[in-house]
């Protein structure tokens, strides 16, 4: 996961009554961010060349940290930014001022964390990008989302009696016990860390704190944590080692809807709309988190929001009644929610959730008129009828891990191998038929076009279903030739598909190259024309250009190869389009 950017904060000028620090985040490539040319000497440094100017480094995680007052006659307000050069527009500032505090009803008292979601402005551009690619082409496809950012919020409340409100409330307690200093201190240990760089274990000094993190990679096995573990021998430098940077504890989070979760599941899979009704930000965010990860390695490509007001944006747009509800699973408080989204139909309300060893009473599927305000029972409202049966197996190793006060973490671990399991058995299909769309290799001629994708058939696709289905690696029954053909009409589906046919497409792009790199390239110059020649010449610099420019898995010995052909056929053109032919198309 990579951030961008940093923020300065400071106290408000007007004393507010309520504060907040948001960092914002842009979910991408771990990049590394280079404003200036990285010289060749520094290509090894980790990305962190002298090359790179000041907050380039910090750049790399975070786009800016935010303080966000309050005050009972200006409302909300960005107060200050920091680094202050980072850009925002009005929208996006308007949108974390809201998105940044629980909602009055929350009466989230003492210290609450939690994050949110929402479209970056049209016509941003992404700054410092030259190895943003690079980190990019590396990392899992669920980590990617450039379109947005992503806040994370420490939010803290305390009574107090000299204020009109009777509480204070506020972010990052050092910050306003230290003040500014503090903050700017913890920015420039950011802007030392190393550029995050997928499948490398990082330590990431901040304010005295070593963390030890390693950041997935497209190429992990699905379901594992690569960290490295600390030897026998005491680490005394590191405080805290993270396992992975994206999940969250999924069982705590399903823990009052375990009896359903493959309900949710086939939910999130099918892109269906879903409302999270929490008791606070905290819980929404976590909620909806869990949800998404559920169907992991598959993305969710829809639009998700971990914590949504009717300040948002994108309010109008969610909750209209003049279309169907969109493709969306949204984390909401406020009690309006409930009437204004009461046409939705999956909706999930829950109470809130218990610590580690605890475990709340399970809630049950009710249909969706009995869902009238917050107030309401916490349940599952949906009309919704699974394609598949209920795997009562993994119900009852939860329940007998609840009976034997199994840590959360070992359920989370049981929850999150049974979740990949069915998401793989589900997937393998659809996987095995793709591939047998990709042509023969023999049929890939180095002098015509790379030949094309065999397109997509659903119902030859359900054909393959009775020999090589679902049921060879997974014990559920049901209708699963149903939720097949539901999830190809799902965004989920095109997204998918997209990310295949894509990769796919370059594997057969690398063949031709391959190809064209075994032929006698200056023999075939020599029994056609100069023009035909040239063209040649610049047909392949224009292959070197995208191999590169598309990250082609093309071998580098391959790219040497092609590149000793090129040198070989323009210097035996004559000399005056020799100069030409060296200086074109290779920027």
């Amino acid at each position: 996961m990579a951030l961008r950017g940093l923020a300065h904060s400071g106290p408000s000028s007007r004393g507010p009554s309520e504060e907040a620090v948001a960092a914002a985040e842009e979910r991408r490539a771990p990049v590394v961010v280079a404003a200036g040319a990285v010289r060749e000497d520094d290509e090894e440094d980790d990305g962190r060349g002298r090359g790179l100017l000041r907050w380039d480094g910090f750049s790399a995680w975070l786009h800016c940290v935010c303080v966000v007052g309050f005050d009972l006659e200006l409302g909300q307000a960005v107060e200050v930014i920091y680094p202050q050069h980072s850009k925002l527009t009005d929208k996006e500032k308007t949108n974390i001022c809201y998105l940044s505090f629980p909602d009055s009803n929350s009466g989230c008292l003492g210290d609450t964390q939690f994050c949110f979601r929402f479209r970056q402005s049209s016509g941003r551009r992404v700054s410092l990008h030259c190895l943003l690619d690079q980190f990019d082409k590396d990392l899992p496809v669920y980590l990617k989302d450039p379109a947005y950012f992503y806040g994370y919020v420490y939010f803290r409340q305390v009574r107090d009696k000299t204020l009109k409100r009777g509480y204070f409330q506020k972010i990052a307690p050092e910050y306003f016990e230290k003040s500014e200093p503090y903050l700017e201190a913890a920015c420039n240990d950011v802007d030392q860390w190393p550029a995050p760089v997928p499948g490398k274990t990082l330590h990431l000094p901040i304010m005295g704190v070593v963390m030890k993190v390693r950041i997935p990679t497209c190429h992990d096995k699905p379901g594992t944590t690569q960290i490295v573990q600390l030897t026998q021998q005491a680490n005394t430098h590191i405080s805290v080692i993270l396992p992975t940077v994206h999940e969250v504890d999924l069982f705590r989070c399903f823990c009052p809807v375990f009896l359903h979760s493959q309900m949710l599941w086939e939910l999130v899979l099918l892109g269906e709309p879903l409302v999270v009704m929490a008791p606070s930000p905290s819980e929404s965010s976590e909620t909806v988190l869990a949800l998404i990860n559920c169907i992991s390695p598959l993305k969710y490509v829809s639009d998700f929001r971990p914590y949504f007001t009717i300040h948002d944006s994108e309010f109008k747009e969610y909750t209209t009644r003049t279309q169907a509800p969109p493709s969306v699973i949204l984390g909401v408080t406020n009690p309006f929610f409930a009437k204004t989204l009461q046409h939705w139909p999956h909706i999930i309300r829950i109470g809130d959730l218990k610590p580690a060893g605890e475990i709340p009473k399970q809630v049950k599927v009710k249909k969706l008129k009995n869902l009238k305000t917050l107030d309401s029972k916490p349940g599952v409202y949906t009309s919704y009828k699974p394609y598949l049966n209920r795997d009562e197996e993994i119900i009852k190793q939860l329940q007998k891990g609840v009976q034997q006060k199994r840590p959360s973490e070992a359920q989370s671990v049981i929850l999150r191998r049974y979740f990949l399991e069915l998401t793989q058995s589900f997937i393998i299909p659809l996987e095995r038929y793709v591939a047998s769309l990709m042509p023969l290799q023999k049929s890939i001629s180095p002098w015509k076009s790379p030949p094309q994708l065999r397109q997509f058939l659903p119902e030859e696709f359900m054909k393959t279903l009775e020999k090589t289905g679902p049921q060879l690696t997974s014990r559920i029954k049901g209708d699963w030739i149903g939720l097949y053909r539901h999830f190809l009409k799902s965004p989920n589906f095109d997204g998918w598909f997209k990310t295949r046919r894509k990769e796919m497409t370059q594997k057969l792009e690398a063949l031709h190259l391959e190809a064209l790199c075994e032929e006698d390239l200056l023999l075939w110059t020599q029994k056609h024309t100069e023009v035909e020649t040239v063209d040649l010449v610049l047909k392949l610099k224009n292959k070197l250009l995208q191999a590169d420019r598309e990250h082609l898995p093309v071998k580098p010995e391959t790219m040497e190869k092609l590149r000793t052909h090129i040198d070989a056929i323009i210097f035996a053109l004559p000399e005056d389009l020799q100069g030409i032919l060296l200086k074109t198309g290779m920027t």
